[in-house]
């Protein structure tokens, strides 16, 4: 075979590179078409959800119009009720008056007339009449034989105290939806250093200011007081709940298993390298760190439970904290090189303030990926 001229070698690398080029364009075309397609899709999901949820307090509020409108019918009934019997009251009232008027000028006459006996007589009669009159009514208008339906009230306040627990069950909706990628977890003794005490279940971790003797496996942290999971996942969605109630330091992540582990280099703290994402608890500060970089979170209250939850798909770390579901922080991590390992670190003892272990909140079995 003979060989080619520098010229001809030239024109074939040129003819090479602009395939190459095209294909790269392509592929960015197909990129950029994902993008718009992902973008378009999500603005249908997040405006179908908006709708949903205005549906659902468009059917509360004609309820609540409907229940308002029924009580206010009832509570019209009753003032009306009394009153009538208000006005009947009151008209006896003035009857009274007009009877102590003529009974105060005939007591006036008396001193001026003889003849008293056929007027006190008189009297008695009317007052006797009025008395029984006033009897009467004052029966008749007993204000507690008005009142409310009390049966009907407290029946409406049940139905609507059943209502409120079936939403709270329902609620927060991404507590379900998270839970529903629950993947169960063990940490790995042979990665924990030396001075973390690892729970007979695999499930908790807490640090002791005694250095255990351990055999110094490669894979084993010997300065960063970390410890990761036995297992690691590289498809799917997985999230795990960490209790940390009490602990004022920790840090927890996920981490690749090709993560530093040995001497003092940066790398080897969560979220210090490339390969970890991590939120940190210190001093009453949260800091989400990756690559080194830190992002200081706009929260001061101590949580008990975080959530972790690591998208595969959507190439996402998410922390949360837990019990209502709030984001703390999210790292859009793009595509992950390798498996994913979850990371924990209880923190040195912090002046007798952090002697509290981390607790993995484990589901009851690993549930398949989604």
């Amino acid at each position: 075979m003979c060989d080619l001229f520098p010229q001809d070698m030239l024109e074939k690398n040129l003819v090479s590179l602009k395939k190459q080029r095209d294909s790269v364009k392509h592929r960015l075309k197909k990129l950029a078409a994902r993008q718009s397609e992902i973008t378009k899709k999500s603005t249908a999901i997040k405006e179908n959800v908006v709708r949903k949820y205005q549906e659902i307090q468009t059917v509360l509020e004609e309820d609540l119009r409907i229940t308002l409108s029924h009580l206010e019918m009832e509570e019209r009934a009753a003032v009306s009720a009394l009153d009538g019997l208000m006005e009947r009251n009151c008209v006896l009232i003035q009857e009274l008056e007009r009877d102590l008027a003529r009974l105060s000028l005939t007591l006036e006459q008396s001193d001026a007339e003889p003849d008293t006996m056929s007027l006190f007589s008189h009297c008695e009669l009317d007052n006797k009449e009025t008395a029984d009159r006033v009897l009467d009514v004052l029966n008749q208008l007993d204000p507690s034989s008005v009142s409310l339906d009390e049966a009907k009230a407290n029946q409406i306040l049940s139905l609507t105290n059943s209502m409120l627990h079936l939403v709270c069950s329902q609620t927060p909706i991404m507590k379900k939806l998270l839970k529903s990628y629950s993947s169960e977890v063990h940490l790995d003794p042979e990665t924990a250093h030396p001075k973390l005490i690892i729970s007979p279940k695999s499930d908790s971790v807490s640090y002791t200011d005694t250095c255990q003797n351990l055999p110094d496996q490669p894979g084993r942290f010997d300065i960063t007081l970390n410890v990761i999971s036995m297992q690691g996942f590289s498809f799917g969605r997985h999230y795990w709940e960490i209790d940390v109630t009490g602990k004022t330091y920790w840090e927890l992540g996920v981490t690749y298993p090709s993560f530093p582990r040995k001497g003092t280099s940066e790398d080897c703290w969560l979220g210090r390298g490339d390969g970890s994402w991590c939120v940190e608890f210190f001093d009453g500060e949260y800091t989400a760190w990756h690559g080194g970089v830190p992002h200081q979170l706009p929260f001061t209250k101590h949580f008990c439970r975080i959530g972790i939850l690591c998208s595969f798909p959507a190439g996402l770390v998410t922390f949360i904290e837990a019990d209502n579901m709030m984001p703390l922080f999210s790292f859009c991590a793009g595509t992950f090189s390798e498996c994913l390992h979850l990371a924990l670190c209880p923190g040195h003892d912090h002046s007798g303030t952090n002697s509290g272990p981390i607790v993995i909140c484990n589901a009851s079995s690993p549930t398949s990926d989604l």
